[in-house]
């Protein structure tokens, strides 16, 4: 038997509200922004650690996860840019229609990609999280040296250096981590998943 799906939709018995209810928890996408070394990936894998030890459902993707797969074959140019945000909401669609909280982290620096990321999600669905910290504090934390080549030219198009970082302009949250440490951070994105997901068991 072929599944019809030819006008868009898909075809099931369990759907997405009865995956919520038996997890106790809805399902949303953080979506944390910010330079390289701001801390996004940091905080977000912390956040997933707190969530699984407290038995909800998360996935944390990032560069490290998804770059070498899903979106192997992009490079950084602004379109392939582009197409791996494109893809990794798409992912994260898939997800939540499974239950499941997710924690995304990518720098995400221009302002239409912003505003459209939260556009192909539906209302209550999608969160931004502006992880902000200033290019020099970032510059520090670089223990790869990827500032240090783009400020010397070796690495082109680098954002905060020769690539320009658009702060989003209406962050659902907004998270300074040269002046607050991680656990501060990570208790925060926590509190703000019990307001929006109305879950009772987390700790």
């Amino acid at each position: 038997m072929t599944p019809n799906n030819s006008n868009g939709t898909f075809r099931g018995e369990v759907f997405r509200k009865h995956r919520e209810t038996r997890n106790g928890h809805r399902a949303v996408t953080l979506w944390f922004c910010g330079l390289s070394g701001a801390g996004k990936s940091t905080i977000a894998h912390a956040v997933g650690k707190r969530l699984f030890d407290s038995g909800i459902h998360a996935y944390t993707f990032d560069g490290d996860n998804v770059r070498h797969g899903l979106c192997g074959d992009l490079a950084f140019s602004p379109k392939d840019r582009a197409e791996n945000i494109r893809r990794i909401s798409e992912m994260t669609k898939l997800f939540m229609d499974a239950g499941t909280i997710c924690l995304c982290a990518f720098i995400t620096p221009e302002h239409d990609v912003q505003q459209r990321l939260r556009a192909m999600h539906e209302d209550g669905d999608f969160y931004l999280i502006h992880v902000d910290c200033p290019v020099e504090e970032c510059e520090k934390r670089d223990v790869k040296g990827y500032y240090k080549l783009a400020r010397q030219g070796k690495i082109k198009n680098y954002t905060g250096i020769s690539a320009p970082y658009d702060p989003p302009e209406n962050p659902d949250l907004h998270l300074e981590t040269a002046t607050r440490s991680l656990e501060d951070c990570v208790t925060e994105v926590l509190d703000f998943i019990k307001r929006k997901t109305l879950n009772s068991s987390m700790k």
